[in-house]
């Protein structure tokens, strides 16, 4: 799955001379946390909300209300922007956004393709993808089943579901402790009992069942 199926592509943009007040209200109209800042068609900057905020007067201020509005009113995106912020480009997979940003511990990527904005790809965006992959949407049977981790471990499991007659969803590893695995399978069926007594058949530990609706 990549970048430019997920992303948002319906853009919300402000330029660097934006005062803040007027970049507020347009996440707060549209419904969002951040905005890619342009120049034209290049993208320079990233401002969040919390950014915004940051350079909002404190509650406790002894400024007037002229003066405060005077402040709002000359106080611009390019002051709280991040400039330069780290992008991703559209032909990216999902795997690599969800990478970048967790490592750089951001909420959102500005998405790029031949050096121009065409996207932008948030944590919303990814849980959804995350959704999508594992199923999560589809009825059927989730089982979990404890292995040792070495080759055709999951060619073997899926061998003998494939015999059952039963439909996979979608399948997930996860490693465990070394030389240990646990591989989480959703199953199109209402019930895998008869699937779970051959799996244990072949030596196999069922650690969790769960029927989805």
């Amino acid at each position: 799955m990549f970048v430019k199926d997920k992303m948002s592509t319906d853009l919300v943009t402000v330029s660097p001379e934006t005062n803040i007040l007027d970049a507020l209200e347009l996440m707060r109209k549209n419904n969002i946390r951040r905005l890619p800042v342009v120049e034209g068609d290049k993208l320079v900057g990233m401002v969040t909300e919390m950014d915004l905020v940051r350079l909002s007067p404190s509650p406790a201020t002894s400024l007037s209300v002229f003066e405060l509005n005077y402040l709002l009113a000359k106080t611009k995106v390019k002051d709280a922007m991040t400039a330069n912020p780290i992008t991703v480009d559209s032909e990216a997979t999902v795997e690599e956004a969800a990478l970048i940003m967790r490592t750089n511990q951001i909420g959102g990527l500005p998405v790029v393709h031949n050096g121009k904005l065409v996207g932008i790809i948030t944590e919303t965006n990814i849980f959804d993808a995350f959704i999508e992959s594992m199923g999560l949407r589809r009825a059927g049977t989730r089982i979990a089943i404890d292995v040792e981790d070495h080759p055709g471990v999951l060619a073997d499991i899926t061998q003998v579901i494939y015999k059952s007659g039963i439909d996979i969803i979608t399948l997930a590893t996860f490693s465990g402790e070394e030389g240990k695995a646990r591989i989480v399978v959703r199953l199109a069926v209402d019930s895998a009992d008869q699937l779970i007594k051959e799996l244990e058949s072949h030596g196999y530990k069922v650690a969790h069942v769960a029927n989805l609706h």
